[in-house]
């Protein structure tokens, strides 16, 4: 269905040194906040690396036999109280910034609930005609879902998704990262994430989308995911929940609902949702 280098794009590379491709605004906005952050960083260590070299050269015994004591410096005082304070805020800014937008929820045409387990994750898609009927009508499908959903319809689409064991997986698929049901989320669509947890405290994380959510029992967190461009995206459990605490990943599927080359037949292998599967039949009947 993909090359190869599709499938590469979400994930981590052996011997990686950096982020992975980002696949959203959020995780944009936390590469460029990190090379910001990386700047300063470089310009204090210079700084301070060449304070103790100056030190060190200069202020010994064999280059001072009698040693100048500084009592008072009160201008050097002010600077290096203002300096620090000057590179804070700059840092801040930005910083503050991008927290703000991680924390903003724009109006959702998705809402998906994540629940954690011991050890899976289970997706449920609330009321679809309700909550998901201004995307019917985006995508032009609003006769075609009065075939799946009646205008009282209360029904919750949910499903389960288990990580494959190497005896199962195929050999394009990834060690210990594949799930048996993936999260199919369409591209360039304001989704809405409530995460919570059935048992222990789980975390919801994929690097690629900047995503990293705790589920916590008895708790509904909330966060939004715009997915920028279509790809399988790898994440995995981010909190110890347990023994099997690692063989608990996440797969996120973005689709591109107005045409990226995948057929319907392809789709349907892959175990669409009836969801998903409403929403795609018409574009490839």
């Amino acid at each position: 269905m993909f090359s190869n280098s599709y499938f590469d794009l979400g994930m981590a590379k052996a011997w990686q040194f950096g982020f992975q491709i980002p696949a959203s605004p959020v995780m944009e906005g936390i590469v460029n906040f990190h090379h910001d952050l990386f700047f300063f960083l470089v310009v204090i260590i210079g700084f301070v690396a060449y304070v103790l070299w100056r030190s060190i050269v200069l202020f010994n015994s064999d280059a001072n036999k009698v040693p100048y004591v500084v009592t008072h410096a009160a201008a050097l005082e002010i600077i290096w109280t203002i300096l620090p304070a000057v590179i804070l805020v700059l840092i801040a800014i930005p910083s503050f910034s991008l927290l703000y937008s991680m924390d903003e929820i724009v109006e959702p045409l998705l809402t998906i609930k994540v629940i954690g387990h011991q050890w899976y994750w289970s997706y449920e898609f609330v009321n679809p005609y309700y909550l998901y009927k201004d995307m019917l009508k985006l995508h032009g499908l609003s006769d075609l879902s009065k075939q799946f959903f009646s205008d009282d319809s209360g029904s919750v689409i949910t499903y389960d998704s288990y990580m494959i064991s190497n005896d199962d997986a195929v050999s394009r698929e990834q060690r210990l990262l594949e799930v048996d049901n993936k999260l199919y989320l369409p591209v360039e669509t304001n989704v809405r994430l409530l995460v919570t947890s059935a048992d222990v405290i789980h975390s919801w994380a994929v690097p690629s989308l900047g995503v990293k959510i705790d589920a916590c029992p008895g708790r509904l967190n909330q966060t939004s995911v715009f997915v920028k461009r279509p790809g399988i995206f790898y994440g995995q459990c981010s909190e110890i929940c347990g023994v099997n605490h690692g063989f608990m990943p996440i797969v996120v599927f973005g689709l591109d609902l107005l045409g990226d080359g995948t057929s319907l037949d392809s789709i349907k292998t892959e175990g669409v949702s009836s969801l998903y599967f409403f929403f795609l039949k018409k574009k490839y009947d």
